[in-house]
């Protein structure tokens, strides 16, 4: 497990960069953490690394932005993915057997189908408004 402590939506940027940097297509890379964590700041990063120009913003009301890039980077939000009929519905098993990268927000709601070699990021607040603590386990090393 590794430790980072960022002081700006900006380092959080840094850091997912650092991290796509690393990938291979087949990963999941699962996001736990609250609202306003920098989730979306860190999956922006995650797209500057697998050189995809598209614009990166919270899949909200869309389930899953395709970001392309090489390999393509796929961006779910799993907030109100309740049921195993809600996940099949958003394409996820899918994705993920295409083998691109899958940057998955609020995976506590869908932690039971995460595979086993997942990539776990935690988001934690440190101690000031924007300083964040974040963890990275799974076996890669950035």
């Amino acid at each position: 497990m590794q430790r980072f402590i960022t002081n700006s939506a900006e380092e959080t940027t840094e850091l997912g960069r650092r991290l796509g940097i690393a990938l291979k297509g087949g990963t999941v890379v699962a996001f736990f953490g609250g609202l306003g964590m920098g989730k979306t700041a860190f999956t922006r990063g995650l797209a500057q690394a697998l050189c995809t120009k598209e614009e990166v913003s919270s899949p909200t009301f869309a389930i899953v932005n395709d970001y392309g890039g090489n390999p393509p980077l796929y961006h779910f939000d799993m907030y109100r993915v309740e049921t195993w009929d809600d996940l099949y519905s958003s394409g996820f098993f899918d994705f993920y057997e295409a083998g691109g990268i899958l940057a998955v927000e609020w995976s506590e709601n869908i932690e039971n189908a995460l595979p086993d070699n997942t990539i776990r990021v935690e988001f934690q607040r440190g101690e000031h408004e924007t300083q964040r603590i974040i963890t990275i386990d799974g076996g890669v090393q950035i």
